[in-house]
This record gives C-alpha cells, structure tokens and sequence, in this order.
C-alpha cells in the first residue's frame, strides 16, 4: 500500500491490559492483538493515510528503542494483511463508469468495511458482480424478494423463470406485484419491474415448470450460482434434490430458502461442502416439512428473500463466511433463535464424500 490507513468501520480501541481490538466484536470481523508494548497501538495511530509504509515502520522504531528495524517493518507488513488496513489514495478503477459507481457506492462501502483481504481500490467485489450469471428459479414470496435485491446491487446477468400468473392471494408478500398484474405471467411483471430497476444490466425470464431432474439441469447450464426460491416438488426428493445433484454435476454453489410459519431458513450449498442430502440426513425433520408451508407474511417472505440474496452476493464476491454446506436463519418468535445447522458428509456419498 502506498498510503496505509485504518478504514474508519474498524477503528482501534485499546483495552486496559493493553490489549488492542480490531473491527467490533459485534459485527463478527474482529481482531484482537496483545499488545504489552504498544508497538500495535503506536503502528495503527501512524497509519492515518499520511504516510508511506516505510516511514511507519521508522517512525515506529524510532518511538521504541528495543524494536530492530525487522521488527518494525515486520509489525507494519502483519498490520497491512490484516484486512482492517486500506489504501487511502486507492488506484482508479477503470473498468466502472461514472454512473455505476455512483449507483453501488454504497455496496461498496459495505464490501469495504466487510472484507478482510486488502484491494486495489475497493471495487473488486462490484466487479465480481458485474461478471456474475445468476438464475433465479421461481419467482413468489421468497423469490422475488431475492431477483429485486440481486437486480438492485448489479449482477450482470439475471435469469427468472417462474411457471406461474398472479393471483390476489400473492399480494401479501411477493413485492414485484400490484393489483393490476392480478393474471399476468410472473416473468413477464418481474421482467418489467426489474428492468426498471437496473438498466444497466441485462435481465431475461422465462416461462416454464421444472418438472424433473433434467429439466433443472438444462436451465442452470452456463450459470453461475443457483437461486433456488420455488418450493415444488416439495421434499424429500423434491426440487432441492435434484439442484444437490443437478449443481453439483455443474460444480456450481446454489442457495435455497424459504419460510416455514415464523421459522426463516436458507441453506447454502455447493463445491468444497457436504451436500444438501448429507446435511438434511443429520436434521431431524419437522411437521410438514418443506419451504412454503401455509402462514407467511411480507416480513417472513421478506427476510427469506434477502437471506438468499445475501447468500447469493457472498457466493459471487467471495465474502463468504462459512465453505458452503450448511442451513441457517431465524425463529421470528425466539430473540434467541438463531438457527445454523451443518453435518458432515455421510460415508460414500456419491456427491460429496
């Protein structure tokens, strides 16, 4: 880095044992250092974006007789790799315009405080996104909550496909629809409103029901990640079954979430993970089991929506925080009802063993 300093989300605060923290615990990227000297402290006030690592590194021995001059430039290079570190004069990136980066500045400042490698200049994840292909599989509660907010933040290819018209009992939770679509095809209003929202990326749909495996496999040839938001054929040995093969055959991550009354959950899936029926085997099954079942409202539909385009969006940016394998969300009733589940592969599974 040219021009080193702490981005300000991660700004450090020295406990009474001398102890320096990094990036808030709350937040779930913190660092701590022990730090008796002060030598950390004392290197982390010098990076305010002023200074050249080199003239760090001796000011940082000069403040500290005992330190050698491989010792200090040991303490800045360790501080630079942290990730809370960024450049402060950031090298132009050319290949976003204007208003591009006018429209995602705000996806990149949380990509920013959230990413822990140090970049060029911070637009990275935006164009991991740019280049993305993303196909969004059905198009109702959970589903079009995911297409809008993939829309919104710039994936460069969207594809929706959805088998199904509008009906007035949608209303209540699939926000891309009005009481004037009421018969229309969901593509076709998905479509339309997307467009709206982003024009500057190229969004397709289609109308059509999966109704096999090979199906499932043709629409997601050429794609990136799967979206998984329709819910039939329901489990077990329904839709998600078919994508646990279908993506895996694709070397593909897929995310697949939905609603059950106030439970919220989102399972995410793919190479480098065990797979959706190893990690179902371990999870004892509920009454009724299966996404979607009768009892949502636009808040419930809502969250499920955005905990998979907040997977989907960490899949293509690398900002994942787990390897895939795993279903997580949340108990609207319980404050304390955070749901993770993750199972190891079973022995001689054909898919990821």
């Amino acid at each position: 880095m040219r021009l080193p300093r702490v981005k300000p989300e991660h700004a450090p605060h020295r406990l009474g044992d001398g102890t320096v923290r990094l990036g808030g615990a709350l937040y779930g990227i913190a660092s701590e250092i022990t730090d008796t000297d002060g030598w950390a402290w004392t290197a982390l006030t010098l990076m305010d974006g002023t200074r050249p690592p080199a003239t760090i590194a001796a000011e940082l021995r000069a403040a500290f007789a005992a330190l050698t001059q491989e010792d200090a430039d040991d303490i800045v290079a360790t501080l630079l790799s942290s990730g809370h570190v960024e450049e402060a004069a950031p090298s132009p990136c050319e290949e976003l315009s204007e208003r591009e980066k006018e429209r995602y500045g705000r996806t990149r400042d949380y990509f920013r405080w959230v990413d822990l490698t140090p970049r060029e200049h911070g637009w990275e994840p935006q164009l991991r996104l740019k280049s993305a292909r993303v196909l969004v599989l059905g198009l109702g509660g959970t589903g079009s909550h995911t297409a809008w907010t993939l829309a919104a933040a710039g994936v460069g290819r969207l594809h929706l496909v959805d088998p199904d018209a509008v009906e007035l009992s949608n209303l209540n939770r699939q926000i891309l629809y009005t009481e004037a679509d009421i018969g229309r095809p969901k593509t076709e209003v998905a479509l339309d409103r997307l467009r709206r929202v982003n024009s500057d990326i190229e969004i397709t749909a289609e109308r059509t029901a999966v109704d096999g495996p090979e199906e499932l496999a043709r629409l997601i040839d050429g794609w990136h990640v799967l979206a998984l938001c329709a819910d039939r054929p329901r489990e077990p040995y329904g839709i998600q079954t078919w994508a646990n093969r279908a993506c895996a055959r694709a070397g593909i991550p897929w995310v697949s979430g939905g609603y059950h009354g106030p439970l919220v959950s989102v399972g995410v899936f793919g190479p480098g993970g065990p797979c959706f029926e190893c990690v179902r085997a371990g999870i004892a099954p509920q009454p009724g089991g299966g996404y979607a079942w009768p009892g949502v409202t636009g808040a419930s539909a809502g969250l499920s929506g955005q905990l998979v385009a907040h997977d989907v969006l960490a899949q293509v940016t690398g900002m994942t925080a787990a390897a895939p394998g795993y279903f997580h969300g949340v108990t609207l009733l319980d404050p304390d009802g955070h749901v993770y589940a993750r199972h190891p592969s079973r022995d001689g599974c054909e898919i990821c063993s």
